[in-house]
């Protein structure tokens, strides 16, 4: 007499489970570096602000910041569909693993980064002299 068994799918659901975890630690992290990076863009236009007595440029770090926060919470949208996908194919006993997800993922993540070069690059602009600033008073970058 033979029994058959069922499969044993608790390793697939803490599999499953895990991937999740890491999708929103990963998503966590997007929107912590993009809060940062605002705010440090923020900070900057300020400093230039009281060290150049004219208006600052607007800052690209702002629009990089809150393009991360908004990618951080795709992504936790994203990762949420694919924990519930991957639960029912589990259920049901046919899971199917699918790619498009790290593609696009992958994309806008290369593209933010592409994007935060010239942040980088960019070289602090020299203090203008004002009328009623004095030669000690300027510094030069």
């Amino acid at each position: 007499m033979s029994h058959s068994r069922k499969p044993d799918r608790q390793r697939e659901h803490q599999a499953n489970e895990r991937t999740f975890l890491a999708w929103l630690r990963t998503s966590i992290s997007l929107i912590g570096f993009g809060f940062a990076i605002a705010r440090f863009g923020i900070f900057l236009q300020q400093l230039e602000a009281v060290t150049a007595s004219s208006e600052p440029p607007a800052s690209n770090s702002q629009l990089l910041g809150i393009g991360l926060v908004i990618f951080g919470i795709v992504v936790i949208i994203l990762a949420a569909w694919r924990y519930n996908r991957a639960f029912l194919q589990i259920e049901r006993g046919y899971y199917r693993p699918s790619r498009w997800a790290i593609w696009l993922l992958s994309g806008i993540a290369t593209l933010l980064g592409l994007l935060s070069i010239p942040l980088l690059m960019r070289q602090p602009s020299p203090t203008k002299p004002t009328p009623s600033s004095s030669p000690s008073q300027l510094r030069r970058y």
